[in-house]
C-alpha cells in the first residue's frame, strides 16, 4: 500500500523509499537533492524524514558488510 506524501510533484512513500534504498542519502537535504520534495508549502518534510529515517534502519551498515 502506497500513499502520497507531497501532493504537489505526487510523490509517494513508495518513491521515497526507493530513493533512500538507492542513493542513501545521510540528510534530508541529501535527500532533497535527489527529488522535489518541499519546495512549496514544506508541510511534507516531516513525513519525508520520517520514511528516510526508517529506510535507513533497515539498511546494512557499511561494518556489518565488511
Amino acid at each position: 500500500m502506497s500513499y502520497s506524501v507531497y501532493m504537489y510533484n505526487a510523490i509517494s512513500d513508495k518513491v521515497i523509499r526507493h530513493v533512500v534504498r538507492q542513493h542513501q542519502p545521510q540528510s534530508l537535504n541529501q535527500l532533497r537533492q535527489l527529488m522535489p520534495i518541499g519546495s512549496d508549502c514544506g508541510k511534507c518534510i516531516r513525513q519525508a524524514r520520517l520514511i528516510m529515517e526508517e529506510e535507513q534502519a533497515l539498511l546494512p551498515q557499511i561494518s556489518d558488510v565488511a
